[in-house]
């Protein structure tokens, strides 16, 4: 069984209907989903995408159970990326740009990534946008020679100085001060068109990549995780909550007989 947990970093992809024989498509983690689904049979597993303040983030030590049980584990994009840079010593593999600029040191701030999102009924549709995804549309532009080297500047300090809560292309252009007559309107309508969404191509390509992957457990490696008393708890919560779903799944014995 292969799981990617995804959500804003693939909207409007239908990557659920897609890909719902081959994967089991669940919504941005969140603490102890992880070891949920390593306890429920998970073969490789996906995080692009994860909560982060209305519940716990996704924790490290779940995703090293994962890799001890021997369960292929690879991020990308967003949370995926971070956790992927930070476990990648433990065997975590990363898939993408977004990953590489923070294994390499050059991105550290996890607010980067960070996105409002609507809730799952709408597909999780963005309502920010990631600073990454900012950054490189706006040296995408300077390169083009679409925007001048002040109007990127202008731009970049613009992102940056916004709360990740605010960071929207309108708020962007209206604190740089790009937002008004013929100019502006150019400025959104280039945006509009031509703006990039590495974390959505970073997404994909490690969508792709799940496709590939073998139905099976690797060999565990030569290292255990530490059984410590938090640590217990969330694995018989997790075992606890697969139990629960698989007796709601069963199938009653007078239907078979």
């Amino acid at each position: 069984m292969k799981v990617l947990f995804a959500g804003p970093s693939l909207h409007g992809t239908n990557w659920t209907a897609k890909h719902s024989d081959a994967l089991r498509c669940c919504a941005p983690a969140g603490q102890g989903d992880i070891a949920r689904a390593v306890v429920e049979g998970a073969t490789a597993i996906g995080l692009i995408d994860g909560r982060y303040e209305d519940v716990a983030a996704v924790w490290h030590k779940e995703i090293l159970f994962a890799i001890e049980q021997g369960v292929a584990f690879y991020g990308a994009a967003s949370m995926g990326a971070l956790r992927a840079a930070e476990c990648a010593a433990f065997g975590m593999i990363g898939i993408g740009a977004v990953f590489e600029r923070y294994h390499s040191g050059e991105l550290v701030d996890d607010a980067a990534v960070a996105q409002l999102h609507a809730p799952e009924e709408l597909d999780h549709a963005p309502l920010t946008e990631a600073l990454v995804n900012v950054e490189a549309t706006i040296q995408h532009f300077a390169k083009l020679g679409a925007i001048s080297a002040d109007e990127a500047v202008r731009l970049d300090r613009s992102a940056r100085a916004l709360f990740f809560k605010e960071r929207t292309y309108p708020a962007i252009l209206a604190h740089a001060g790009l937002d008004q007559g013929a100019r502006g309107e150019r400025l959104k309508a280039l945006i509009k068109s031509c703006r990039l969404d590495v974390k959505r191509q970073d997404a994909l390509a490690l969508l792709a990549y799940m496709d590939y992957l073998e139905p099976a457990r690797r060999p565990p490696p030569d290292w255990r995780v530490e059984p410590t008393a938090t640590w217990i708890l969330t694995l018989r919560r997790a075992e606890k909550l697969a139990a629960r779903d698989e007796d709601a799944n069963a199938v009653p014995l007078e239907v078979c007989s």
